[in-house]
């Protein structure tokens, strides 16, 4: 409980009254006492009403306060969270109510100011944006009741226990169920290529249409039906993706409000959500964390759910990723041959851990590596120079580029496929290669 600004008001105005009184007495000026005594039966009527004031407030139950919200949150998203107070007052009231939210979620309109009228529920809401990934535990929220006459405003706590689970940035995938999938995928920055070839999997029979090649007609098909008939191809499907995602302490660096690590998860389930919609088979193997994880290829729409339950609460660690283990587990697990999607920060020091370990995994599968750069040195690297620090880190960056991009010319060299991509483009470009690759029937 503490004095509201009326109490204090009134306690520095009868204080100030009387600080006068006492000072013209002490230099001999005439005041009547009547003005002493009017002063001090001010002063303590005041004490009296403020007393009596806080036993009131002291009486008056707590709201009951109900807390609406989603039970899944999207990292780096706005949401919206409700809060019920329910009452028993018989006369209006106005209260400030603050929610305690966990740290990792950033919060909009908070305190607020509510007005609680008899025989009714009111409503309140708030914005969440979570810029981290997890479980949050909300514990309870805090509420100032004034007092009847204002005077004095009570803090009480109310338990109101909820949870929420933040996940990697699902909420963009939401964007294929509202317009066409090519469209949504266009916005999203993805470049589609036209087919080459024919190579592809057997679709249909269906009759000759101008712009067809004679390669797709079937032959025996015509002859049957009098009519020119022709092969209609599709994507391949029923094949299988599989992510080897680094945990490692490489992935801890930051672009804009995002980790790495973050970007690298919406990359993964962005690319695992149009493979999905492919028919092809999505996994997820982890190396560099506190326990490795795999997810064995699966099919269905059902596979994304998996795949954000099992990373929603995965976190980096300040381990070196070790490639040549990672490489071990994966191909001891994965037997089916399969695209599998190496997701980490390539550097110089990689050189020959790294292509080993890519190597030998190539040897069964199709390897694509996707190497993040940090977005800073491309603006380093395009900034003008002038000053002798501005041109030491002009140098510094452009050398740490060049040994960088031997490293993936080596790659290149050795039949490994790289793809450099800054964190925020890393989805747009994932899903391009897949889709060209898709298309051309590389894999």
């Amino acid at each position: 409980m503490k004095p509201n600004r009326l109490l204090l008001i009134w306690l520095g105005l009868l204080l100030g009254v009387n600080t006068l009184l006492g000072a013209a007495a002490a230099l001999q000026y005439k005041v009547p006492d009547t003005l002493y005594s009017v002063a001090w039966g001010l002063l303590l009527a005041l004490m009296l009403l403020a007393l009596l004031d806080a036993l009131r407030l002291r009486r008056i139950p707590t709201p009951r306060v109900r807390r609406q919200m989603p039970g899944s949150l999207a990292l780096g998203h706005w949401c919206e969270v409700r809060l019920t107070l329910e009452h028993d007052y018989p006369q209006p009231m106005t209260v400030q109510v603050f929610d305690h939210v966990p740290d990792g979620l950033g919060v909009e309109n908070m305190p607020q100011n509510i007005a609680l009228k008899p025989d009714e529920h009111s409503e309140l809401g708030y914005r969440l944006r979570p810029s981290r990934r997890g479980h949050f535990r909300f514990s309870r929220c805090e509420i100032y009741l004034p007092s009847p006459l204002g005077m004095w405003s009570s803090r009480r706590f109310i338990q109101a226990e909820d949870v929420t689970r933040v996940y990697p940035d699902f909420a963009r995938l939401a964007g294929a169920q509202l317009l066409g999938v090519d469209n949504w995928l266009s916005q999203l920055g993805v470049r589609q290529y036209p087919r080459r070839g024919l190579g592809l999997e057997f679709h249909q029979l269906r009759e000759f249409r101008d712009g067809d090649s004679l390669r797709q007609i079937d032959w025996k098909a015509t002859a049957r039906q009098r009519t020119p008939i022709a092969r209609e191809y599709q994507d391949e499907r029923d094949q299988q993706i599989l992510f080897m995602l680094d945990c490692g302490r490489r992935m801890r660096s930051q672009d804009g409000e995002l980790s790495h690590f973050d970007h690298a998860l919406n990359a993964c389930l962005l690319l695992g959500y149009v493979a999905l919609r492919q028919g092809d088979a999505v996994g997820l193997s982890t190396f560099a964390g506190d326990q490795p994880l795999y997810l064995p290829p699966a099919k269905g729409t059902s596979q994304l759910n998996v795949l954000l339950n099992a990373v929603y609460d995965l976190d980096t660690t300040r381990r070196a990723a070790d490639y040549q283990a990672a490489a071990s587990q994966l191909l001891a697990r994965q037997k089916r041959r399969a695209l599998v999607v190496v997701v980490t920060n390539v550097r110089d020091e990689d050189d020959e851990a790294l292509l080993t370990a890519v190597k030998r995994i190539s040897r069964q599968h199709r390897v694509l590596v996707a190497s993040l750069r940090e977005e800073i040195l491309d603006h380093l690297r395009h900034s003008p120079v002038q000053t002798v620090s501005e041109a030491l880190a002009y140098s510094g960056t452009v050398d740490y580029l060049n040994a960088r991009d031997e490293l993936h010319d080596r790659l290149s060299a050795h039949g490994v496929a790289v793809l450099d991509s800054v964190p925020s483009e890393l989805g747009a470009d994932l899903v391009t290669r897949y889709l060209g690759w898709k298309k051309a029937g590389v894999f």
